[in-house]
């Protein structure tokens, strides 16, 4: 993109900076709406992560590393 143009965030539709993406989908999404994978520390977006309420305590778990996950 364009030097200075700012792309929507695909969660809550505010602007998003252009490096943050989700690894999964590629969407654009914004520091607010991001999740870090706590076991690959991929950037990831609401719908391609799912929090896991195991004895660790909460784990955020990309879409990738969740099926691994038992």
């Amino acid at each position: 993109p364009p030097v200075g143009v700012s792309k929507a965030c695909s969660s809550c539709v505010r602007t998003a900076d252009v490096k943050e993406a989700c690894t999964q989908c590629d969407q654009f999404v914004c520091q607010n709406c991001s999740r870090l994978c706590s076991s690959c520390n991929a950037v990831t977006c609401s719908l391609c992560s799912i929090i896991d309420y195991g004895d660790v305590g909460e784990q955020v778990l990309c879409n990738g590393c969740s099926i691994f996950q038992v």
